[in-house]
């Protein structure tokens, strides 16, 4: 019965990858969660993907009047906007990966990038509600 061994391996390979799935979509559902849960405050809140090193975490992110939340299962975080040094949405992440739909929403704060992918609907959100600019810059000339 040397099939026996064979198709035991079969079947947890199969039980590892439907595990897999099932889990990568209910991160999904409960980042959806997080984005009702904080549209009623929010000025934009959509989906994101939050770019770590070769990572890439699904995230809800919100921006209220003072402050960016980016948040999911695994993780709550936010940045208040009069921390953050610089904004740019670029169609390359930081390390230089090409982003195949969408843009790259970079943030600079105390010397840290928070790199989030944004699909090219949300980025036109974004750059509306919160414009690229450099703290360096004359205030006066950025979009509001």
């Amino acid at each position: 019965m040397p099939w026996l061994g064979t198709i035991t391996v079969v079947g947890l390979v199969v039980l590892v990858a439907l595990v897999v799935l099932f889990l990568r979509i209910r991160v999904k559902d409960l980042v959806e969660e997080y984005v009702k849960r904080r549209s009623a405050s929010s000025r934009v809140v959509s989906r994101a993907d939050l770019v770590e090193g070769m990572q890439r975490i699904p995230v809800a992110l919100a921006l209220t009047d003072d402050t960016i939340f980016y948040e999911c299962p695994d993780l709550q975080a936010s940045l208040e906007l009069q921390r953050i040094e610089e904004v740019e949405y670029d169609d390359e992440t930081a390390t230089g990966q090409h982003v195949p739909v969408g843009k790259a929403l970079r943030l600079r704060a105390h010397g840290h990038t928070f790199e989030f992918l944004l699909d090219s609907e949300t980025a036109r959100k974004w750059q509306t509600a919160l414009p690229p600019h450099r703290m360096d810059e004359d205030p006066a000339a950025q979009a509001v």
